[in-house]
């Protein structure tokens, strides 16, 4: 019988994602829903089905390969954003300024008279203000979009994640040094920490590529070599207490703007980077517990609702003076939906730290199971009424 146990365990996660991977495929035949809602329902089923076999900690396998995932989501999306048209159309920039922190004010004030500490309502608006890049981009690649709104959801969620991070840094960092007094250990958990995290993306992703043209492999070589890169980058900013998030950016940003032409493969980093992104939504969802679920179910739902209207009208605010019409800038805001994997590995990565924030953001687990199911659905249903998708 331990025997059992133990191959059980082992092979809980590979069955749990080829089970994922499956009924991701066959329900989106069926019905052409994201594959990655169906991805973090099983995810989550599996997880509250066999509780004991898929706990996970900050040092796991399994942890490590879904912020790698991760990782390789953003190095992608850092690569999309361009800044010189971010300079040429400042209102982008400045909707996503408007829409971030005018989320923020309003979830916390809600929080507030829900009656939540504050420093616990400051935490749950830090995380509300991000929009997860990876449904974003995941829906994006799976729908073939592009367009106007597509562009603006890339950069807008590159801009608010960027946000999200540095507040929610500094909120902790808060917490710290009021729980323990310590300053020093304070301040190591907010703005040293981010700009550490970035500067280090910046160096890799202007010395790769200088040495990829030096060697002549730029094309041949560039899935892998950047693939490990971002392996490189993950296990540094973990084993340094940095934020693997803005590292990882900042990689893809930087690379981008050293002119290295990618191809398509890399783009989806290949069949290891489709499997990698199974993985990754099956664990964020893992994480949950279903009584926090239940506990923070109302708050969640109120704070979801306002999130979404106050995103979706501070984008299409801005649509006119940023060159498109109200219309899409609605539809825009609409696709800002998803929030649940950032969210999960940004409390995993203070987890790591020694910080367990899970249990007191009840409402976190909530709203992150809701937005991993529903929240994909919403960003494929505006690119689709943008008319930005592919023909099937």
């Amino acid at each position: 019988m331990p025997d059992f146990l133990v191959i059980s365990a082992e092979l809980a996660w590979p069955l749990a994602v080829l089970l994922a991977w499956l009924a991701g495929e066959f329900i989106h035949r069926w019905t052409r829903l994201p594959r990655i809602s169906v991805y973090g329902a099983v995810g989550f089923l599996c997880a509250q089905a066999f509780p004991d076999l898929f706990a996970t900690d900050g040092a796991s396998p399994v942890s490590l390969l879904a912020n790698v995932a991760f990782g390789l989501i953003l190095f992608e999306l850092g690569y999309r954003i361009n800044l010189h048209w971010l300079r040429i159309n400042p209102w982008v920039p400045v909707s996503a300024l408007v829409e971030t922190f005018a989320t923020f004010a309003v979830v916390y004030l809600i929080a507030h008279l829900w009656g939540l500490p504050s420093m616990t309502s400051l935490l749950l608006a830090s995380l509300a203000m991000s929009t997860s890049p990876a449904g974003v981009l995941r829906v994006i690649n799976e729908s073939r979009s592009s367009g106007q709104v597509t562009e603006r959801v890339q950069h807008l969620v590159a801009i608010n994640c960027v946000l999200a991070v540095l507040v929610f840094k500094v909120i902790v960092g808060f917490w710290v040094f009021q729980t323990s007094g310590s300053l020093t250990q304070a301040i190591s958990h907010s703005l040293i920490e981010l700009v550490a995290s970035a500067l280090l993306g910046a160096i890799f992703g202007m010395i790769v590529p200088a040495v990829l043209r030096h060697l002549g492999t730029l094309a041949r070589d560039g899935t892998v070599a950047f693939a490990l890169v971002v392996i490189i980058l993950v296990a540094i900013t973990h084993a340094a207490d940095l934020s693997p998030v803005l590292a990882t950016l900042a990689f893809g940003l930087t690379a981008r703007h050293r002119r290295v032409a990618f191809t398509r493969t890399v783009r989806n980093f290949g069949a290891i980077g489709e499997l990698m992104t199974v993985l990754l939504f099956v664990f964020a969802v893992s994480t949950l517990s279903w009584n926090n679920v239940l506990f923070g179910g109302g708050l969640a739902l109120v704070l979801l609702l306002a999130r979404f209207v106050v995103k979706t009208a501070s984008v299409a605010a801005f649509a006119h003076v940023g060159g498109i019409p109200w219309r899409k800038g609605v539809l825009t805001g609409i696709a800002l939906s998803p929030m649940s994997v950032f969210v999960v590995l940004l409390l995993e990565q203070t987890k790591n730290a020694g910080i367990v924030l899970v249990d007191e953001l009840a409402a976190v687990a909530a709203m992150t199971l809701f937005m991993e199911v529903i929240g994909p659905i919403f960003t494929q249903r505006a690119l689709i009424m943008a008319r930005e998708t592919a023909q099937e």
